[in-house]
C-alpha cells in the first residue's frame, strides 16, 4: 500500500476511473491507482476534487491537509477510522511494556547518532568524534538494560551531549560554527536549522500518527499532557540524525544555505528568515521523497520509512525496528 504525498504547490488532484491523477495545468506529475492507496497528504496550496474526496472516503482512504512546514490543519477521515481501537490498546499497556518500547526508542536514537558520526569519521577523522562514537555504543548497551524511564531519559541526554560535542567537527564551512546545542532560543545558524527541522519533522510525524489511529498524547518515553503530543516526541528520536542532522550538514557543506542572507536575529536568538525557510523546506521535502535502503535491503522513500515505523509501533505490539540502514548525505 502507498501513501500519496503532494508537496508541489498549486496542483490539482482529480479522479480518472480507478486512478488519482496529480496535475498542474496540462502537466501530469504522477498518478496512483486507488486499490494501492492507503492515505493522502496534501502540503500547502493544492486541491482535490469533491468526486475524488468522496471516492477516497468510500474506500477508507483518509486525507490530511498540511502547511508546507508540516503543520496539520485538518483531516478527512472515513467513518470506519473514527473508532480508536489502537488508542484504547495504548491505554492498556503495562508499565513493563512501555519500558520495553522506550528502551527500543532510546537505543534507536543512540545507534543512529553513532552511525551518523561513523560515516563522517571515515571522511574527516576526529578524536572528538571517535570518543563520542565509543560513548554512544556504551550508552546504547546500557539503554537496553535500563530498568526505569528516568534512567533512559538520563542515558538519552548523555548520548545527545556526546553526539553534539562532535557534530561541529562534521561541518567544513567557516561561516557555520557549532560548539553546543542551544534550543530556546537557538543561538546561531546551525542551531536555528536544527530547531526548525525538528519542528517540521515533529509535525509530519504527528499527522502520520493521527492517520494511523493512534493517540498522540499517550506515549512510552516522554510525558504527555493536553498540550504535548508526546508520542510524536517519542517517534521523532530515531529520525533526528538521519533526516534532519544530515540535511543540515549537507546544506552547510554544500554551501546551499548562506549564513549572511538566510538568517535573522531577534528576541535573543537566531532564526531562518523567509528566504532561508524557503530553501530549507525545498530540500527537506526533496529529502523525504528520496529513496533509501531500509533494514530489509529494500528501497523506500523516507516518507514511507517513517510510516512503516509507526506501523511497527502500532501493529507489532510496539516493536521498534532499530535503524533503517540508509546512506546519509553529508
Amino acid at each position: 500500500m502507498r501513501t500519496l504525498y503532494v508537496s508541489r504547490q498549486n496542483c490539482y488532484i482529480t479522479l480518472k476511473g480507478e486512478t488519482l491523477v496529480v496535475k498542474q495545468g496540462e502537466t501530469i506529475y504522477g498518478s496512483v491507482q486507488l486499490p494501492l492507496l492507503e492515505q493522502i497528504l496534501i502540503f500547502g496550496k493544492s486541491q482535490i476534487t469533491t468526486q475524488a474526496i468522496r471516492t477516497c472516503l468510500w474506500r477508507n482512504i483518509p486525507i490530511a491537509y498540511l502547511s508546507r512546514m508540516g503543520y496539520c490543519y485538518d483531516r478527512l477521515m472515513p467513518i470506519e477510522r473514527g473508532y480508536r481501537q489502537l488508542s484504547r490498546y495504548q491505554q492498556q499497556l503495562t508499565a513493563i511494556e512501555r519500558l520495553l518500547a522506550a528502551r527500543k526508542i532510546v537505543q534507536a536514537k543512540l545507534k543512529n547518532s553513532r552511525t551518523f558520526l561513523q560515516r563522517q569519521q571515515r571522511r574527516n577523522p576526529s578524536q572528538i568524534a571517535e570518543v563520542a562514537i565509543q560513548s554512544l555504543e556504551v550508552l546504547a548497551q546500557k539503554a537496553g538494560e535500563a530498568e526505569a524511564i528516568e534512567r533512559l531519559m538520563g542515558l538519552e541526554g548523555a548520548g545527545a551531549a556526546q553526539y553534539f560535542s562532535a557534530f561541529g567537527e562534521c561541518l567544513n564551512h567557516p561561516d557555520f560554527v557549532f560548539l553546543a546545542r542551544s534550543r530556546r532560543p537557538p543561538g546561531n545558524p546551525v542551531n536555528a536549522m536544527l530547531s526548525f527541522g525538528y519542528q517540521i519533522l515533529w509535525n509530519h510525524l504527528l499527522t502520520l500518527i493521527e492517520l494511523q489511529g493512534l493517540d498522540p498524547y499517550h506515549a512510552c518515553l516522554h510525558q504527555g499532557t493536553e498540550r504535548h503530543a508526546a508520542l510524536a516526541s517519542d517517534l521523532i528520536e530515531e529520525f533526528r540524525a538521519p533526516i534532519i542532522d544530515s540535511l543540515v550538514l549537507w546544506l552547510v557543506n554544500s554551501k546551499v544555505i548562506n549564513a549572511q542572507t538566510d538568517f535573522e536575529y531577534h528576541d535573543g536568538g537566531c532564526y531562518l528568515n523567509n528566504s532561508g525557510r524557503q530553501t530549507y523546506i525545498k530540500y527537506f521535502l526533496q529529502r523525504l521523497e528520496e529513496e533509501v535502503q531500509n533494514t530489509d535491503k529494500e528501497k523506500q522513500p523516507r516518507w514511507d520509512l517513517m510510516m512503516q515505523q509507526i506501523k511497527y509501533y502500532s501493529v507489532k505490539r510496539f516493536e521498534i525496528k532499530i535503524g533503517f540502514g540508509e546512506k546519509v548525505k553529508g
